[in-house]
């Protein structure tokens, strides 16, 4: 499965084109304060986690819903089949009279 953050393609289609003016919407619409660098940082490259309140924040900003920000692609990965390992012996009795060793 492979996540894709589509925030800029998002914004874009509300006529959102700058980190400037997204920053803008979420102090207005979400009262959500960021700094440039995270706006930026969030507009120009994959985040590897979102917080839940700045996700809401940007759905907020952009009357959007998470479905808009993400393109998730659920095709099955395909893996090669794992080679059969041979299978160990099992140890055999320690003496004549039939005692087995301990587990191991």
């Amino acid at each position: 499965m492979k996540i894709r953050w589509r925030l800029r393609m998002a914004a874009a289609q509300r006529e959102v084109w700058t980190g400037t003016q997204l920053q803008r919407l979420l102090a207005e619409r979400a009262g959500l304060q960021m700094s440039s660098a995270s706006v930026s940082a969030l507009f120009s490259k994959e985040p590897s986690q979102v917080k839940m309140s700045t996700l809401i924040a940007l759905c907020t900003a952009l009357d959007c819903t998470p479905n808009d920000l993400f393109e998730v692609d659920t095709t099955p990965v395909e893996h090669p089949a794992a080679p059969m390992r041979p299978v160990a012996e099992l140890p055999k009795a320690a003496s004549a009279r039939g005692r087995s060793m301990p587990p191991l």
